[in-house]
């Protein structure tokens, strides 16, 4: 079941997206938010995988609430929705993680092939700023963060996903986002090509 929270300032279109969404069973929207601030306040006690997140939005916007969001939960899956087609407004959701971009005129089934997207580790953005999405995509290891490092140390140093948990006090959900976004930043498909780039690149001291 993939749990999914609504951030949106219109009543009116966050009701027709929840109802929506909840024609697909393999999906439970577990909390609607009429702004960012609404959402960070919930987020600590919240079960969620995707989170729809509008732009512009009163209190907080989606963008400081995507970077508060994700400095709390990194392993979050978050899908700007939006009314804003132009490149700036996808440029800055882009560059605070979203892993997705999509418009507000949508089919629904754009809404559905989005979820399935970035629950298999992938990301999800219109043909109008796939390039753009490019150009902002990290390939090289210095972007890689403190923590990012850490758990590639671990996984090279052969570590389980319970065991890198313990070591480094974090959830095991939280170190498997960890790996799936080293492995994206790398160009890497497994954890043996991940090794082999490590070692090749002088990531680690192995």
């Amino acid at each position: 079941m993939v749990k999914i929270a609504l951030v949106d300032d219109h009543t009116l279109f966050r009701n027709g997206l929840k109802g929506l969404l909840r024609t697909n069973s393999d999906y439970e929207v577990v909390g609607d938010f009429a702004d960012g601030s609404q959402f960070i306040a919930a987020l600590p006690e919240l079960d969620v995988d995707i989170v729809f997140m509008d732009i512009a939005m009163p209190n907080m916007d989606g963008q400081r609430a995507t970077i508060l969001a994700l400095q709390q939960r990194p392993e979050l899956k978050i899908i700007a929705l939006t009314m804003f087609s132009e490149q700036p407004y996808a440029q800055q959701m882009i560059e605070v993680g979203v892993r997705g971009y999509i418009n507000k005129d949508s089919d629904i089934q754009i809404v559905f092939d989005a979820v399935n997207s970035v629950m298999s580790g992938g990301k999800y953005f219109p043909q109008g700023v796939v390039e753009l999405r490019k150009l902002n995509e990290i390939d090289d290891f210095d972007a890689l963060s403190d923590r990012e490092l850490a758990v590639l140390t671990a996984i090279c140093q052969g570590l389980s996903t319970p065991q890198i948990a313990d070591l480094l006090e974090i959830s095991k959900r939280t170190v498997d986002a960890h790996r799936a976004r080293i492995l994206e930043k790398t160009g890497c498909n497994n954890t043996a090509s991940l090794v082999a780039y490590a070692i090749k690149n002088k990531l680690v001291e192995v």
